[in-house]
């Protein structure tokens, strides 16, 4: 049926790994917070700890999933790491995936 579509392609494994990767990233809200206030500008692991709400420990461990997952890069000075987004594409998978959220948010409260 969908090889009979011209334009139909699967991914390949690799692909659907790191996007699975990439979604599993973003399943703890306190790493949607990081995320999202590192799309405001660079911030260090204090700052990040204030803003998300939990402890600096617990922020840094976060940070480190998703660098190594590529979503987000430190930026050594001294004694200090400056964490950002790691690219345009960052935005874009919270940006959907926070209007997602809205949109079924507004349909639950539309029915309820």
């Amino acid at each position: 049926m969908h090889t009979e579509l011209p334009e139909f392609e699967m991914p390949n494994d690799e692909q659907v790994h790191l996007a699975a990767e990439t979604f599993r990233m973003l399943t703890d809200p306190t790493r949607i917070k990081i995320l999202w206030a590192l799309l405001q500008g660079e911030s260090s692991v204090a700052c990040l700890a204030e803003l998300a709400g939990a402890a600096p420990t617990a922020v840094s461990q976060h940070l480190a999933k998703l660098r190594l997952a590529g979503l987000v890069r430190g930026r050594r000075v001294g004694t200090f790491v400056y964490y950002s987004a790691a690219n345009n594409h960052v935005r874009s998978l919270l940006d959907q995936a926070l209007f997602h959220a809205d949109k079924i948010e507004q349909g639950s409260s539309a029915t309820g």
